[in-house]
């Protein structure tokens, strides 16, 4: 299963960039389509998810009421809309596929906030 994302660059504060991320997978086949993030010098963190059998979209607490996850079904894509982007959302932000045929993670887009 490939996935690839997009989107990723550079922002001013309080900008806003959109990510997408699509993966090669029958849509039955997946179970859960996420974002993750990893900045210099640390860990990396999730920051939303999505289950395709439905329910809520988990985000972290940092970008709650900031960040908005989507997910086009048909095309087994999802977006990550990023909106009063901090300088703290500097990292390089990856897209995580889990289903049935294990977890694939895509290259990463880097995300750079800055003025």
């Amino acid at each position: 299963v490939q996935v690839v994302e997009s989107g990723g660059g550079l922002v001013q504060p309080g900008g806003s960039l959109r990510l997408s991320c699509a993966a090669s997978a029958f849509t039955f086949s997946i179970y859960s389509m996420s974002w993750y993030r990893q900045a210099p010098g640390k860990e990396r963190e999730l920051v939303a998810r999505l289950f395709t059998g439905g329910g809520n979209t988990n985000y972290a607490d940092s970008v709650k009421g900031r960040f908005t996850a989507s997910r086009d079904s048909a095309r087994n894509t999802v977006y990550l809309q990023m909106n009063s982007l901090k300088p703290e959302d500097t990292a390089v932000y990856y897209c995580r596929v889990a289903g049935n045929f294990g977890i694939n993670w895509g290259q990463g887009t880097q995300v750079t906030v800055s003025s």
